[in-house]
């Protein structure tokens, strides 16, 4: 087995990371067989330098190393371009033409981006894997083919397999050994040499003073989360080489490279793959119609309470008759109510009605006559109206004050709408 240090230098990865180091093991050590491979990780960590390691150190390094961009090739030409095509199979097809499988006999594909292949090619891919034929489009002759498979992909393969993009079985045929890749913000030791290791090379290139890092500028880097990954560093590299000439790079130069750079240590918010926005507003939405028809409900009992103690025997009738539905409506899922409740000539009400969910109709008013009751229970009832108004305008001035007389949080605390809390606050007065 190579030095891990030697095959460092041969394939010019720059990098002391245990995640690394893990990852170019684990390709050394599969390289000698022919199982298929799998490389994970983010855009632009470095994917293609694994087949390569695979390939020059397996028993078919002499043999032909292709690498296909499977995203880069249209959805159209792809079976041509993999499996080849005969004369004639399609339009512009002049002429039999042999595909990368077919290239490849004896050595290894590098497969990038798989997850971007069509089902239909998957189809194909997976017959490759399984049997080593294929067929050419517009054939019908099936051919052979000793090929090794390596594939990378940044995608979450799970997830493309959840939603029907990409093949359960052929993501367990290519994942015999998957070799993930850390992103460049795990690797933050990495980050300063990678760095040094890119300005001395453009500044070879463009023949210019190579620049360098003061110390605050390093930590800010290696602090920093790179969403590109290498990529993005290289080009920030090249960026600055070419820009300020052997300058000393502070951390205000490079915030005129990277505007987003105060940002960079913010924790990022990721929605919950079973929720979202719109499920949360439709539950809002149900709950504030339920506390509004609660409150309508409330305030019916209250009107139809007070019409009947207060009106006179004929009004009282009248009102009863007008309103059976309304009365219905707010009693009608009551089990336990068996009001009393009734008029009398003088004022004096008297009314006894049953009303269940089995009897919800409203029944015709039954008229007594004491004169007595009503002063006491009106009086009963102005009290107890009033004790009530009390003790909201209490609770009110409480959660404003709990809360500094913020509207806001008050109607949370109270379980009611800020519009309700304003309308409560200018009918008591509590400006």
């Amino acid at each position: 087995m190579s030095n891990l240090q030697d095959i460092k230098n041969r394939f010019g990865i720059i990098g002391n990371s245990p995640l690394l180091d893990r990852a170019i093991e684990k390709a050394v050590q599969v390289a000698n067989t022919d199982i298929s491979v799998l490389v994970t990780g983010e855009s632009g960590v470095g994917k293609e330098n694994i087949p390569k390691i695979i390939h020059s150190l397996s028993h078919r390094k002499h043999n032909s190393y292709i690498a296909v961009n499977c995203g880069a090739i249209p959805e159209g030409t792809i079976d041509s371009e993999l499996f080849g095509h005969e004369k004639g199979a399609f339009t512009g097809a002049l002429a039999t033409r042999k595909g990368y499988f077919e290239e490849a006999d004896g050595g290894t594909i590098f497969l990038d981006e798989v997850a971007e292949l069509p089902l239909q090619t998957q189809v194909r891919l997976l017959r490759v894997l399984e049997t080593g034929e294929f067929i050419k489009v517009g054939s019908s002759k099936i051919q052979k083919t000793d090929v090794r498979i390596v594939a990378a992909t940044n995608v979450n393969m799970l997830e493309a397999i959840q939603k029907h993009k990409f093949r359960e079985d052929l993501y367990y045929r290519l994942n015999t050994v998957e070799i993930h890749l850390p992103p460049l913000r795990e690797r933050q030791e990495d980050i300063p040499l990678l760095f040094r290791k890119f300005c001395v090379d453009f500044a070879e290139k463009y023949r210019r003073p190579p620049v360098r890092l003061s110390k605050e500028a390093e930590d800010i880097l290696k602090n920093y989360r790179w969403p590109g990954n290498i990529r993005q560093l290289r080009n920030l590299a090249e960026q600055i080489s070419v820009v300020e000439t052997g300058k000393e790079i502070t951390p205000s130069v490079l915030k005129l490279y990277l505007p987003d750079i105060d940002k960079a240590n913010l924790p990022t918010l990721i929605p919950n793959q079973n929720t979202s926005s719109a499920d949360f507003a439709s539950e809002r939405d149900i709950l504030y119609k339920i506390l509004f028809d609660m409150r309508n409900d409330i305030n019916d009992l209250k009107a139809i309470t007070l019409e009947l103690i207060k009106s006179t025997a004929s009004g009282t009738t009248g009102f009863a008759e007008e309103n059976a539905s309304l009365i219905q409506k707010v009693f009608k899922n009551s089990e336990k109510l068996q009001g009393t409740y009734g008029t009398q000539n003088q004022g004096n009400i008297v009314i006894k009605e049953n009303l269940t969910p089995s009897n919800p109709t409203v029944k015709p008013l039954e008229i007594q006559t004491n004169e007595d009751y009503e002063e006491a229970e009106v009086e009963s009832f102005d009290n107890e109206v009033l004790s009530l108004e009390k003790i909201e305008v209490e609770m009110i001035k409480k959660a404003l004050e709990k809360h500094n007389g913020r509207r806001k949080l008050a109607a949370e605390e109270l379980g009611i709408s800020e519009r309700t809390l304003y309308r409560k606050i200018k009918q008591y007065n509590l400006q």
